[in-house]
């Protein structure tokens, strides 16, 4: 069993419900990027998806896309986001994951990539463009080196899919709770409950629940359909509304307190 599944499975052991908080490496500076993670991980946070800027990021919405493109323009980089992921995990014990596109890693080369991601300290990887068809070697490389690779469910995926993907999972599953891209909602549809009750019923894994998930109430709403919640554009409007450093990591923390409560 993998850390990360061991850790998140003491957390269902005890009933409580686990939020991850998503964050773009060096948005809105590099200098930011560890004390927000700090704040997030303090504020209530059971681990963090530390995001890569790419310039195309195709599973996301306008929020992150944009946060993507401010850490570009301020110079970030895979080397860069490393070296804050190796930061932040030096004196920090939550998980971190790192979720990015393919097309960085492949050119930065992937053990290569792999080596770095185990030695700064990362827990796993969810990379939204990779096909779990074609992802079985990489599942090996990763698994080798005590990494977990993390895939995309939506309510349309094909069966086949669905059950190539629960044989491939180590750790959890990620459930798009709606099909469409990244994005805070103010709530999501009841066909979202229905989704997450018959995936339950599917596959052997837990399952943490993204997209569209922006505050307590959205949080608290899918809740008892799976084990955890992910929240990530709402936390990046919080820190775009909020130009002064301290007044960001306010708002973040405050946010995150309130969905995390939400889930006791």
């Amino acid at each position: 069993m993998s850390s990360l599944r061991n850790f998140i499975d003491k957390k269902r052991n005890t009933g409580e419900k686990l939020l991850s908080i998503y964050l773009t490496a060096g948005f809105p500076t590099e200098a930011a990027t560890v004390p927000l993670l700090k704040t997030i991980v303090k504020s209530g946070a059971d681990f963090i998806e530390l995001g890569v800027p790419f310039s195309d990021p195709l599973a996301d919405g306008p929020t992150i896309q944009n946060a993507s493109q401010v850490a570009l323009q301020n110079g970030m980089t895979l080397s860069k986001t490393l070296r804050l992921l190796q930061e932040f995990t030096e004196k920090n014990s939550a998980p971190v994951l790192l979720m990015g596109y393919a097309n960085p890693f492949l050119h930065f080369g992937w053990e290569k990539f792999l080596d770095h991601a185990r030695q700064s300290g990362a827990g796993g990887l969810i990379i939204p463009d990779l096909p779990p068809e074609e992802s079985e070697q990489l599942c090996q490389m990763a698994n080798a080196r005590g990494l977990d690779l993390i895939f995309l469910i939506a309510p349309n995926t094909p069966k086949e899919r669905l059950t190539l993907i629960d044989r491939q999972t180590t750790a959890f599953i990620y459930a798009v709770s709606l099909t469409g891209v990244t994005g805070a909602r103010d709530s999501l549809p009841e066909k979202s409950k229905i989704f997450l009750q018959n995936l339950r019923k599917t596959v052997s894994h837990p399952i943490l629940t993204g997209f569209g998930i922006s505050n307590a109430e959205t949080a608290r709403g899918v809740a008892p359909y799976c084990d955890g919640v992910i929240v990530g554009s709402a936390i990046i409007r919080e820190i775009a509304k909020n130009p002064d450093p301290q007044a960001a990591r306010d708002a973040v923390g405050k946010l995150v307190e309130q969905i995390k409560t939400a889930l006791r």
